[in-house]
């Protein structure tokens, strides 16, 4: 059950799962076309797509890709609430199990082994796992990220409820001997990491990340570069696709040596910092600190003096960037939002920006919020939202499976003007 929720394309061959990807994918793009016309727009393509659709590009490793993962601590099928692995069930149905992801196919036997030892050290603690808020416990979800370069990292959230500072103290030093000299020490930790934390989700502005063992950051190498990674920066799941997929978004820009490349959502800076070379300069907008922070120590060490980094949120910082843009360079911009698409006022300022006649977007889920984003890119200027701006089209789809055995993929979408 987990691995069919998980990893819903498990069973079939890995061509079958692109042929399956690349229907999907498909669909989107007649979705969209149909729904371009609904806005008075001639958007059909032959096989009622809106633009070509490529084959999908196919993973370069296929199994234990993932370079990140986040188990959750839960009650198992055995009744055990400790147990450290992936949901399965709804909470309408009130059947929700915690299963350990020892046999799932897309996460790398690192990982597993973290987890496995994660669970043996809460195991034998006297504090309760935190399965609700209200009802009390402590011991909460595991981040494990890898990288190439042989370095793992932990996260491990934990609730405090009412302990002291004193207490705290205890539980960190126990879990770092436990990773440090006891039987955690077999996953040879790079950098073990502890959050307190009293919500569901947080950033380390709200509840600093706090080092109990090792270095502050992993490193990772990515097309002849080295990226430095914080605890909660953003880096694609899949490295080796990772690659593939910034070589194909080089091409895409047709940048010129005299372009600037606009890299919105950068996070690590990983696309603007591997396109550098082939451009005049790069501007990153990122809302996650510690991010742009990795960015600018990223372009630092590579010796890359082309690129500037800017913190904070895309809507709040692109228009003020874009309003006053008076540089005569052409200029093309790339975007890789997360699932919840870019902020309207963030399209507003690409449309109404005329230096860009050239946009990527990069889109994990494109029949999510995307969508709404490529209609706005697309629909006829509208006064009364204050779209001003010519309207992009969309002009060529390329599906990237940086997420083998699921049904999902990274699809890049060209719009130009």
């Amino acid at each position: 059950r987990l691995a069919n929720a998980v990893t819903p394309l498990w069973r079939l061959p890995y061509q079958e799962q692109l042929r399956v990807k690349y229907e999907s994918q498909r669909k989107i793009l007649q979705t969209l076309a149909s729904r371009l016309e609904e806005l008075g727009i001639d958007a059909q393509k032959p096989g009622g797509l809106c633009c070509p659709l490529q084959p999908v590009v196919p993973s370069p490793i296929i199994n234990g890709y993932r370079n990140k993962s986040t188990f959750s601590v839960n009650r198992g099928p055995d009744g055990n609430p400790k147990t450290v692995g992936l949901y399965v069930g709804t909470g309408r149905e009130r059947n929700i199990v915690c299963v350990k992801a020892n046999h799932v196919e897309n996460i790398p036997s690192k990982h597993k082994q973290v987890a496995q030892c994660y669970e043996e050290f809460i195991c034998h603690s006297p504090l309760d796992s935190c399965i609700l808020f209200h009802k009390g416990g402590h011991w909460r979800e595991l981040v494990v990220r890898t990288t190439r370069c042989g370095h793992t990292m932990a996260v491990i959230t934990f609730h405090p409820q009412q302990l002291g500072q004193e207490a705290l103290a205890t539980q960190k030093a126990l879990l770092k001997e436990f990773f440090t000299s006891g039987p955690g020490a077999a996953c040879a930790l790079t950098s073990l990491y502890f959050q307190e934390s009293t919500m569901t989700r947080c950033s380390h502005e709200q509840s600093p990340y706090q080092l109990l063992h090792g270095a502050p950051h992993i490193f990772e190498e990515l097309l002849g570069l080295r990226f430095r990674i914080s605890p909660d920066a953003f880096f694609q799941v899949n490295t080796a696709g990772a690659e593939v997929l910034y070589q194909a978004v080089g091409e895409l820009c047709q940048a010129a040596g005299d372009t600037v490349l606009l890299d919105i959502c950068c996070g690590t800076g990983t696309i603007g910092l591997s396109l550098a070379h082939q451009v005049s300069k790069v501007i990153g907008v990122e809302v996650v600190e510690k991010a742009i922070e990795d960015a600018e120590w990223n372009a630092a060490f590579n010796g890359i003096s082309n690129c500037e980094f800017h913190s904070g949120k895309a809507e709040a910082v692109l228009p003020q960037l874009l309003a006053s843009w008076e540089d005569a360079r052409p200029l093309v911009a790339v975007v890789n939002p997360s699932r919840a698409g870019l902020h309207y006022r963030v399209v507003r300022a690409i449309r109404n920006c005329r230096a860009i006649r050239r946009l990527l977007y990069i889109s994990c889920k494109p029949e999510g919020e995307a969508m709404r984003n490529f209609l706005e890119l697309c629909c006829p200027p509208d006064p009364r939202k204050k779209l001003a701006g010519e309207p992009f089209a969309p002009v060529l789809a390329i599906p990237f499976d940086m997420f083998p055995h699921t049904v999902h993929c990274e699809l890049v979408l060209l719009f130009t003007r």
